[in-house]
């Protein structure tokens, strides 16, 4: 009795004394090997589709209200279940797992080394086991097992003898070229007492030069074979690097006689002029078009390691994205998390898949995407009796209820062990973790022993009210013994949760607006900061605008600093039309608040146009659309030129469209009269 997985893990391994004709099939192993994997993931899309679809979430004290209104069948409340957070490499798995790196940037500091690793197949390893007349792309299976097993020996060589300097935290991502060779991704965050400061350390881990040949060939030779952009520019203007006529990897780089650090960038390497050239795709290049690497790993690995030093990056969010930016890639279109048609979700999860061999028998072997340490424990937030369960559709609701463990949650939990230990009442929420081990099976905490784990509570935007100040209370009160607790102050209880924090001085002068700006500066996009912007601004009337303006201005216009060669005066006015397009849609203008006048206009956020026409423009036009017009009928040509005569016109008009469904043979037409 053996699983799908476990079946196809052991038509793939390799035995000496029992050849598989499997793996002599060359081609067609790769695309055995995509059909297989497409029938495990399918598997594994069907559960939620099938099962979860018959399964129901709702809160608990809906559930209790339904068995008060005599509703006790499953069936007859609570909403289907869409592609959750559990299925890897989902949208959702995706984002927890980029909110979880952030969380390790917020605990640990900002990260010091970026790594990039990329499968070599010309390692011995692949080569000494290819049959007669095998090519590496033949065995996806091997390069798949050796690059896994490198990928270890670099883990152990980085975290376990702390090549770099002793690991507070790491983070790493295993992802596919489009030719099928796995590369990695990794983030280092260093221990304080081993962070890399100083220009004039970075030389010691890091080198952007060609090395002497005479004295170290086999760096050099391995420089010159792995370390070399491109050439691309005025020597190559066709190279798959170049974006508008420039290389998107600013190569190449200036001479630089010392190390410096750049600006809010990656350091600017050293670069001597020191005379070296050699020949690479019948191009001469020098210092310049050197990849930044480390030199004991380039050795050690015999293949493409990029090895940079991020310290000082300022926009460490971009770089925790980048690296989970795979659910971009995978996924075309997201549904609603509210949608109730699961399959639509998993539909254009599949449409939008894209599997090479390797990627496939990466999957079957259940090698690891991708992984955070030390682990991140996200943490439930809810209020009183609004946690979600799940209970299957013809389980009977008084069962449900009943259960002794339906009402127990994370938070529920941590205020009881604080009401009977006094060592758990010294902790913050988001503290617990590092001290307790939650028990899913049993929902409950015991005391840790072992392993470094941190917590993370679940996001809250200030316009659910409660729930978000229930979330800044758990911030602040250390050792809460219930949500009464909670909402108790100086011996008296308030009526809500906002009461609380107003009685502890936590929203005094805006204090909790900066508070939640500032976490979210950590993790947001531009966008959704100037979401956030004005959702405060609208919901949580600040007291201070202009203050808040002025702290956040820069986080809310990083994405539009591109755009212009420094003009401040067009970033200001170019943020502020932004703002008041979503200011707009929630039923509010700049103009009511304490902000900065807008001095340039922009013609994307004309104020001449209404806030609907703007979203409808902003949607791209596909090529098939466009091409729509030259397949219209004389009554569809008549009605459509009509209008848009009356449109180019700037005048009203008011038209009345009757449409017939009409069907020949496969195709419909709508007949307008």
């Amino acid at each position: 009795m053996v699983s799908c997985r476990e079946y196809y893990c052991y038509k793939f391994q390799i035995r000496d004394n029992m050849p598989s004709m499997l793996l002599y099939a060359g081609r067609l192993l790769q695309q055995y090997a995509v059909d297989m994997y497409i029938k495990l993931e399918t598997t594994r899309l069907d559960y939620f589709r099938r099962n979860q679809a018959e399964m129901r979430s709702e809160l608990y004290q809906g559930i209790v209200d339904s068995i008060i209104n005599g509703e006790t069948k499953g069936n007859e409340i609570g909403r289907r279940i869409v592609l959750p957070a559990s299925f890897i490499g989902g949208p959702r798995d995706m984002r927890r797992r980029y909110l979880d790196a952030m969380a390790l940037v917020r605990k640990f500091g900002k990260p010091d080394l970026f790594i990039t690793m990329t499968c070599n197949p010309e390692w011995k390893e692949i080569t000494d086991n290819l049959k007669e007349g095998q090519q590496p792309q033949d065995r996806p299976d091997l390069t798949t097992r050796v690059f896994r097993a490198k990928l270890q020996d670099l883990k152990n060589q980085i975290i376990t003898k702390s090549i770099f300097g002793v690991v507070a935290a790491f983070v790493y991502v295993v992802e596919f070229q489009k030719r099928g060779l796995p590369h990695m991704h990794m983030l280092i965050i260093l221990r304080q007492d081993s962070k890399i400061n100083g220009p004039e350390n970075f030389d010691y881990y890091v080198s952007a030069e060609l090395p002497n040949k005479d004295k170290n060939p086999n760096l050099h030779n391995f420089v010159v074979k792995y370390m070399m952009h491109g050439p691309c520019g005025d020597l190559n203007k066709k190279n798959t690097c170049m974006i508008a006529g420039r290389c998107k990897s600013n190569y190449p780089r200036q001479f630089c006689q010392s190390t410096t650090q750049g600006k809010d960038d990656y350091p600017i390497y050293r670069r001597r002029n020191d005379g070296q050239i050699v020949d690479i795709r019948k191009a001469k290049l020098n210092n310049q078009w050197a990849v930044p690497h480390n030199s004991y790993l380039l050795l050690r690995y015999d293949c493409h390691v990029n090895v940079e030093v991020c310290s000082r990056l300022t926009a460490v969010k971009y770089l925790c994205k980048y690296i989970y930016k795979g659910h971009d890639k995978v996924v075309v279109h997201i549904a609603s998390s509210n949608s109730d048609t699961v399959v639509d979700e998993i539909k254009n999860f599949q449409d939008a898949r894209w599997v090479s061999a390797q990627e496939a028998l990466w999957r079957i072997f259940e090698f690891y995407l991708n992984e955070i340490s030390p682990a991140v424990i996200s943490l439930a937030l809810h209020l009183p009796n609004k946690q979600c369960i799940t209970f299957w559709r013809n389980q009977n609701l008084e069962n449900v209820i009943q259960h002794e463990l339906t009402s127990k949650t994370m938070l529920t939990e941590f205020f009881h062990m604080c009401s009977i230990n006094s060592k758990a009442r010294s902790y913050l929420y988001a503290e617990f973790p590092e001290h307790y081990v939650w028990d899913k099976r049993n929902k409950c905490w015991y005391e840790r022993k072992k392993v470094k784990v941190i917590g993370r509570i679940n996001g809250a935007n200030p316009t659910e009210g409660e729930r978000y100040y229930l979330r800044l209370l758990l911030n602040h009160v250390r050792g809460p013994t219930s949500f009464i607790y909670l909402l108790t102050v100086n011996g008296k209880i308030c009526f809500t949760f906002k009461e609380a924090a107003q009685r502890k001085g936590l929203l005094e002068s805006d204090q909790s607006n900066f508070e939640c700006l500032n976490e979210a500066m950590s993790f947001q996009m531009p966008y959704a900061l100037r979401r956030l912007f004005a959702t405060i601004l609208v919901y949580c009337e600040p007291s201070d605008v202009r203050k808040l303006w002025d702290t956040y201005f820069d986080a809310m216009s990083e994405d539009f600093r591109k755009e212009n060669d420094g003009n401040k005066e067009f970033l200001v006015s170019k943020t502020l039309q932004n703002l008041n397009f979503i200011l707009e849609s929630m039923g509010k203008s700049i103009h009511v608040f304490d902000l900065p006048r807008i001095t340039i206009e922009i013609d994307e956020y004309n104020d001449n146009v209404c806030t609907e026409a703007r979203e409808e423009m902003s949607i791209e036009i596909s090529p098939d659309d466009l091409l729509a017009q030259s397949k219209l009928n004389a009554g569809q040509r008549k009605a459509f030129s009509t209008i848009l005569e009356c449109l180019d016109s700037i005048g009203s008009g008011l038209f009345f469209v009757n449409g017939d469904l009409v069907e020949l043979g496969k195709h419909i037409y709508i007949v307008l009269c």
